[in-house]
């Protein structure tokens, strides 16, 4: 048999290299659909820790200090094995809080015990052996009664009866007290506990039938009560120097007959240690957190969405998230543990993040951070510059690698900025965690029951968030600034936001 022919004709050559460059882009196409698919599987079954493994980081012959120090920074968010947990001694007996109330139990001795065995005379206390737990009783329900005091005058009828005074209330003349209301707010949103859970739990303790919908009706008229309190907090965060911002999705019900919830949005803005707001959107467009910022001049700082782009003042600094940055890279790393291109990039950036930690123990200041920063991060920016633009050239096109450098280098100018600014971290993950209850929460409440809601929702939720960030018991907060609120003067506010109190009692 012969051997087929050998094409000559510029035709069949033409043709062979079409199909050259369509198995090509085919074996390219399908190695980059694999990478999607697996990040898929990663993102539903994998860890949720963004730690290299020991072995990924021997793989490169990272220097031993260095490599405790990534570990060290990065274990807060990683899953602790208990095949590589290292034993530490116990530290003992736990203390229960000095503030708690004490209520002493004696437990006396049985009658055998009252007589001594030698004589049989009865014995004498001379002590006690003493021994604490933490206790607790169920949540006591109970009808407030407030008689109001009626006064007049026997000689001069005419002048009527007075009654004492009620005092002002969250919601007047509620079936339930203001502790109560206020219950209400924080179990659904500091505890996430959903209304209609509520609304069982107090038939199935108490045999009282308070519907969801009665409910609702309360936790709506606190958040109405707070937007102008959120107001004031706004306008407290844009005289600020420093924002940090980020958005989460929510679902709305609406009654326009889709069958279906409509996606809207919470945009989170915050100061690291400081106020936070939530602002309640139907979009994701860019006019949120342009209306939201107006002509603020200082740092705003978020992930690559471009909405956030071309908004605020002339003067303000827009700055990038070093932790969007690298969870790009560490997406390659993922797809591959072995890689020899992203992993060093990762390890890199977590040289980055040690820089700060380090200054974070030491308790530095800004202006010493500052300094530190210009010695060691300045010198490992250029190598991730170089690193990051090497993997490039060689990176598949649309693959994980391709696009974390894509977006690292386009975004490389604003992720610089914290060598200019001291104040300026390094990351937005505190404006992610201040998403993390929105996010548990969701999960619970599923939905906010009308576009209309959404600001009062988004109200309660900047005035727990503040109080959880500034470590301010928001029972109390809410005991304290509710009632009578709705009668105060604008001008009032400013004085009693969370960041004001902590203010006025450090």
């Amino acid at each position: 048999m012969s051997a087929p022919p050998i094409p000559s004709a510029p035709a069949d050559l033409e043709l062979i290299a079409q199909l050259k460059s369509k198995l090509q882009y085919a074996e390219l196409r399908i190695r980059v659909l694999e990478e999607r698919l697996r990040l898929i599987q990663i993102e539903k079954y994998g860890a949720g820790g963004e730690k290299l493994s020991q072995a990924q980081m021997q793989l490169f012959e990272l220097d031993p200090v260095v490599s405790e120090r990534i570990e060290q920074a990065e274990s807060e968010h990683a899953p602790v094995h208990r095949s590589t947990k290292k034993s530490v001694k116990h530290p003992g007996r736990q203390e229960l809080p000095a503030i708690l109330p004490r209520v002493e139990r004696i437990l006396p001795c049985t009658p055998d015990q009252r007589v001594c065995k030698r004589c049989g005379r009865e014995t004498v206390v001379i002590g006690y052996e003493e021994s604490s737990q933490l206790d607790a009783e169920p949540a006591k329900y109970f009808v407030l009664v407030t008689k109001r005091e009626k006064r007049a005058c026997r000689s001069c009828e005419d002048l009527g009866v007075v009654s004492a005074l009620l005092p002002p209330r969250i919601i007047e003349k509620c079936l339930a007290s203001d502790r109560v209301v206020i219950e209400t707010v924080v179990s659904k949103y500091c505890d996430h506990t959903p209304l209609h859970r509520q609304s069982m739990i107090l038939e199935r303790d108490l045999g009282l039938d308070i519907s969801r919908a009665t409910l609702d009706g309360w936790v709506l008229k606190v958040g109405e009560l707070l937007i102008p309190m959120v107001a004031a907090m706004r306008r407290e965060l844009i005289s600020g120097s420093y924002i940090q911002a980020d958005e989460t999705p929510v679902d709305v019900q609406t009654r326009e007959g889709r069958g279906k919830n409509h996606q809207a949005y919470l945009w989170q803005y915050s100061r690291p240690g400081g106020t936070v707001v939530f602002d309640f959107r139907l979009g994701r467009g860019r006019d949120g957190p342009k209306r939201f910022l107006g002509q603020f001049e200082g740092i705003l700082q978020t992930d690559g969405y471009a909405a956030y782009d071309q908004i605020g003042g002339p003067s303000m600094v827009h700055a990038a998230c070093w932790a969007h940055a690298r969870r790009q890279f560490f997406e390659a790393v993922q797809l591959n543990p072995r890689d020899p291109v992203a992993t060093p990039i990762v390890t890199r950036m977590d040289d980055l993040f040690a820089i700060d930690a380090e200054a974070r123990c030491k308790a530095l200041s800004f202006a010493a951070r500052h300094v530190r920063r210009h010695e060691r991060a300045k010198p490992l920016l250029d190598d991730i510059r170089r690193k990051i633009e090497a993997a490039q050239s060689i990176a598949l096109p649309s693959s994980a690698l391709s696009k974390a450098c894509q977006y690292a280098l386009t975004l490389w100018k604003k992720l610089t900025r914290f060598l200019e600014y001291p104040e300026l971290e390094l990351s937005n993950n505190l404006a992610e965690n201040s998403m993390r209850p929105v996010a548990l929460g969701r999960k619970n409440w599923i939905h906010i029951g009308s576009p209309q809601a959404g600001p009062k929702v988004a109200a309660i939720l900047s005035v727990v968030e503040s109080c959880r960030r500034l470590q301010v018991p928001v029972r109390d907060y809410f005991s304290t600034i509710l009632p009578g609120l709705a009668d105060l003067p604008i001008r009032c506010l400013p004085d009693l936001t969370p960041a004001a109190r902590v203010a006025r009692h450090p």
